[in-house]
C-alpha cells in the first residue's frame, strides 16, 4: 500500500520533471498516464487516481525513494564534472559519444542527475531493454510519444519527433547488454536523426571489448557505429594503478563529506570504502540509520 505522503513525494518529482518537457500531454505520455488523470494529480489528488502499481512505476521512472533511504546530494567529483560537460556538449551540438570506464565510480548517478536538470534529454539503462522492440519502445516511452500499434509507425513517429524539437539526448546506460539487432537499430535511429539527436553510450570495459571485437570478426554495423559515435572512447579514471587509487579515494572523500552526518570520520569511510561509490553509499546510510 502506498501511503499518502509516498504520493505526495511521486507528485513533487512530477511537478519538477515537468519543466522537462513541452506540453501536459506530452510528459503525461512519458509517464503513462492520461491527460485527466495527470490533472487530477497536478491539482494534488492522491485517491482512486492511480493504482499502487501506477504510482510505484511512476516512482520508479523518476527515481523516487519510497524506503526512506538517504537524498543523495550531487558532489562535485571529478566524474561528475566530465560527465557533465560532456552531455552538455553532445546535447548542445548534437553530437555522439562513448564512454567507458571501471564501474561504480558514478556514471549512471551522474547521467540520471543531469537529465533530470535538462529538457529533452532521456535515461535509458539497456540492461532494462536489451531487445531492439524494447529499446525503442522504452526511448519513445521516455519522450512521451505512442508505444500502442504497428512497430513500423512507431518508429516513424520516434524518428519525426527527434526531428522536431530542440536539441534531443538520448543517454545509453549499460550500452555493453544491448542484443546485436539493437546495436544495428540504433544505427539506423542514428542515420535518421543525424545532426538533430545528440547520443551519448555509456557502460564499463565490457563495451570496449564488445565493440572492438565485433569490429575484429567485421561483424555488420560496428565499425559505422563507432565512427557515428566519434571513433574513440572516453575514460575519465587514471590508466595508472596508483593514480587511478588516488583519483577515486578523492571522489570518496568529496562524496562522504558532503553527504555523511556531521561528526563523521570521513577518512575512516573513505578507508573502508577502498574508493567505491556503493560502499561509501553503505557506509553513510550506517551512519545515518545506526
Amino acid at each position: 500500500m502506498i501511503t499518502t505522503e509516498n504520493k505526495k513525494k511521486i507528485i513533487g518529482a512530477i511537478n519538477a520533471n515537468r519543466a522537462n518537457y513541452p506540453s501536459d500531454a506530452k510528459h503525461a505520455a512519458s509517464l503513462g498516464i492520461t491527460t485527466s488523470v495527470y490533472s487530477a494529480i497536478k491539482n494534488g489528488q492522491t485517491e482512486k487516481v492511480l493504482s499502487d502499481a501506477n504510482w510505484i512505476s511512476i516512482a520508479r521512472r523518476l527515481n523516487v525513494s519510497l524506503r526512506g533511504e538517504i537524498e543523495w546530494k550531487a558532489a562535485n567529483t571529478s566524474t561528475f564534472k566530465y560527465i557533465n560537460a560532456q552531455l552538455e556538449l553532445c546535447q548542445s551540438a548534437g553530437l555522439s559519444g562513448i564512454l567507458c570506464d571501471i564501474p561504480n565510480i558514478g556514471k549512471t548517478f551522474t547521467a540520471r542527475h543531469y537529465v533530470a536538470h535538462h529538457a529533452n534529454a532521456i535515461y535509458i539503462d539497456c540492461s532494462q531493454v536489451k531487445t531492439k522492440l524494447k529499446m525503442v519502445k522504452k526511448i519513445a516511452g521516455e519522450f512521451g510519444v505512442g508505444t500502442h500499434g504497428r512497430y513500423a509507425d512507431m518508429y516513424e513517429d520516434l524518428v519525426y519527433y527527434l526531428r522536431s524539437i530542440e536539441n534531443p539526448l538520448i543517454v545509453l546506460d549499460e550500452a555493453g547488454d544491448l542484443q546485436y539487432e539493437a546495436f544495428l537499430e540504433l544505427k539506423a535511429l542514428w542515420n535518421a536523426t543525424e545532426r538533430c539527436c545528440a547520443w551519448y553510450m555509456m557502460g564499463a570495459d565490457g563495451l570496449k571489448e564488445k565493440i572492438n571485437r565485433s569490429i575484429d570478426c567485421k561483424k555488420v554495423g560496428y565499425t559505422e557505429m563507432l565512427s557515428r559515435y566519434g571513433d574513440r572512447y572516453s575514460r575519465v579514471t587514471p590508466d595508472d594503478g596508483r593514480e587511478r587509487e588516488k583519483f577515486l579515494n578523492e571522489q570518496a572523500r568529496v562524496i562522504a563529506k558532503l553527504n555523511a552526518p556531521e561528526g563523521t570520520d570521513i577518512a575512516l569511510v573513505v578507508r573502508k570504502s577502498g574508493g567505491g561509490l556503493r560502499r561509501v553509499y553503505t557506509e553513510i546510510e550506517k551512519l545515518k540509520h545506526g
